[in-house]
């Protein structure tokens, strides 16, 4: 049996489906739910990593940074001021980028690579906010 290739139309039709762009949303919001929910029911965890960061008091930047996730996440997705919600999380992500994942003052080996990776990665991911917003912004959304 052969099957029909679907035409481009219908292959973009589907890709700026409102189900499809919430899915993209979602998972590109998934590590800014995830961590504060973990954060959340491990609230001792979360005092940890803030320790282990540096940030004090530990307490008060574990609260900050759950409300913040949540907060900007829940404006993606929710479309209300997406655009500062996306910034908010490139910047975010940015400044955690640096302070987490200093590749460079690693000896070489396996813990830096994948140090160096993660640092690109959420490079890429602060981008991907960035054009979430931009789109956003001009499309007029930002009332």
């Amino acid at each position: 049996m052969i099957t029909k290739i679907p035409s481009q139309g219908a292959v973009v039709s589907l890709i700026v489906s409102p189900a499809v762009r919430f899915v993209a949303l979602l998972a590109l919001c998934a590590a800014y739910i995830q961590g504060p929910l973990t954060k959340l029911f491990d609230f001792q965890g979360a005092i940890a990593e803030m320790e282990h960061f540096g940030l004090h008091p530990t307490a008060f930047f574990a609260v900050v940074v759950i409300l913040f996730e949540l907060t900007a996440s829940a404006m993606v997705l929710s479309g209300f001021l997406r655009w500062l919600g996306a910034m908010a999380l490139a910047g975010f992500t940015l400044l955690a980028t640096f302070i987490a994942l200093r590749f460079w003052e690693m000896p070489f080996g396996l813990e830096r690579m994948m140090a160096t990776n993660a640092f690109f990665e959420h490079l890429g991911l602060s981008g991907a906010f960035v054009i979430v917003a931009a789109i956003d912004v001009a499309k007029g959304a930002s009332k």
